[in-house]
């Protein structure tokens, strides 16, 4: 694998391409060089990784980490839960075949030189422990397959974007039209994995396919344009889950910290009508928590907090992202006190003494907040939250100034699905059937999860990509080798 290096000739010649260099694109190249395939993996950007880079851990059950340390995660529980989870609206056969996966992924890893060093919830209580971390996160993933790659000979060419398939006279796929630094470049091959990591990028297919207004999201993850989606369904492939977003919530753009703090279940959420409107622990599952968000005016809310909270915290640190998230993303765990003196002089945080000056900045009707502010005051001093029911141990009234607020809104991570696959990880065509030597794997495709990423299996979203990409390679390796799906 030679990262940079400008192919020969405009006219390759392959048994697989991969559309795709992030987690899933990386290991289906692996996975389909080890089974004896010659594979050639095409990524847009200069450098290697994606979205992947960022993530922390996968999910898996069943895995040798989970026996030596004694974790009772099963590939059934997991399988039911996100059946559950989803209200049945999941492929189970999609579902199942990347469970059963995931244990042996994890030996996968290992055998390649990634060390794991412990599988923690990703909140309090979480029901099953599924989130396998290494040291170093997403990047040592990506690092650990590039290595697995060069050494299996994996041609690799950055800085070029897939433009069409070909396909031969029977339709079936014949190789890749793309363009590399402005030039054409053609690949011709038996097999093509799609693995382009979504559309989050492209305003237009997420207003086409989204419901609701995303003026007020920003975006978190990288953005990408979709180009595996509108690859696969230009030669008529069907689709499936369009217009899911992956979101986390409430968010503050630019700084990880504040996005931490802004989800404390500590401090009470107000909407623009002043008023609460959720248990503020549901930013402990932050991908659920946006979707309460996302029914208020606008789409965003305030968080609000007085100095007596703000000195638990500091002495306690955050709950939402406490432990192996700051760790890993070099956080401290009071980082947040800093980034909010920051922000003061930019209009998006307010510091006041004042509940009618606070209302002022909000824009709310200071009766309606400070009518709140009382109400939650006086569940805070019997224990109980009668609207909500909040925990007790939330419970801190808001009654010694100054008073903080945080203008938050929804974070976009990347959108999921689009490209219908089946069990093997084939795209599906209008018939309702696969498109020979055509495959498709991580957030480009649909049927794996429903309209809320499911943090109750930790890690999902990541481990998907990389148990997808494996898959998908392993098959498409078949295909060319043995003429099987």
């Amino acid at each position: 694998m030679n990262p940079g290096n400008k192919p020969d000739n405009e006219i390759l010649e392959t048994d697989i391409v991969v559309i795709g260099g992030g987690g899933s694109g990386l290991s289906a190249a692996v996975a389909a060089a080890q089974k004896g395939a010659r594979v050639t993996l095409l990524e847009r950007r200069r450098s290697l990784g994606g979205n992947s880079k960022r993530a922390l851990g996968i999910f898996a059950a069943e895995s040798p980490l989970q026996r030596r340390l004694r974790i009772d995660t099963s590939r059934d529980v997991c399988f039911q839960l996100a059946m559950a989870y989803s209200h049945n609206k999941i492929n189970p056969r999609i579902f199942r075949a990347f469970v059963n996966k995931s244990g042996d992924t994890v030996r996968w890893l290992q055998e390649q030189g990634l060390k794991f060093f412990d599988v923690p919830s990703f909140f309090p209580g979480q029901l099953v422990r599924t989130w396998h971390c290494p040291k170093g996160g997403g990047a040592a993933f990506i690092n650990i397959l590039i290595k697995s790659g060069k050494a299996l000979g994996v041609q690799l060419i950055t800085q070029a974007r897939a433009k069409r398939l070909l396909l031969d006279e029977k339709g079936n796929v014949a190789g890749i039209l793309a363009t590399r630094k402005g030039e054409p470049l053609q690949i011709k091959a038996k097999s093509v994995v799609i693995a382009t990591g979504g559309y989050a990028g492209n305003k237009k297919l997420i207003a086409k396919y989204y419901p609701l207004d995303t003026s007020n999201m920003f975006r978190i993850g990288l953005p990408h344009t979709g180009d595996g989606l509108q690859i696969v369904t230009g030669i008529g492939a069907d689709t499936e889950g369009l217009g899911t977003l992956q979101m986390t919530g409430p968010g503050f753009p630019g700084s990880l910290p504040l996005s931490y703090l802004a989800k404390d279940p500590n401090a009470i959420w107000i909407n623009k009508k002043g008023e609460r409107f959720i248990d503020e622990r549901a930013g402990l599952k932050q991908f659920e928590g946006v979707n309460a968000m996302l029914r208020q005016p606008d789409q965003t809310c305030f968080t609000v907090f007085d100095f007596g909270v703000r000195q638990f915290l500091i002495e306690n640190g955050l709950t939402a992202g406490r432990g192996l998230t700051y760790r890993e993303q070099r956080v401290s765990a009071t980082a947040w006190v800093d980034d909010f003196q920051k922000e003061v002089g930019k209009g998006t945080v307010k510091t006041t003494d004042s509940w009618d000056e606070m209302a002022d900045w909000m824009g709310v009707d200071s009766a309606v907040l400070k009518a709140t502010i009382e109400d939650y005051n006086m569940g805070c001093d019997t224990g109980y939250d009668p609207i909500y029911g909040k925990s007790r141990s939330n419970l801190k009234p808001l009654r010694t100034p100054p008073y903080y607020a945080l203008r938050c809104y929804p974070g976009l991570l990347t959108t999921i699905g689009g490209i219908k696959i089946n069990e093997y990880w084939q795209v599906i065509g209008k018939n309702d059937r696969p498109i020979p030597g055509l495959y498709a794997g991580g957030n480009d495709t649909g049927g794996w999860v429903s309209d809320t990423y499911d943090i109750n299996l930790a890690g999902v979203t990541f481990g998907y990509a990389i148990n997808s990409g494996r898959i998908a390679g392993e098959n498409a390796a078949k295909f060319v080798l043995e003429g099987k799906p």
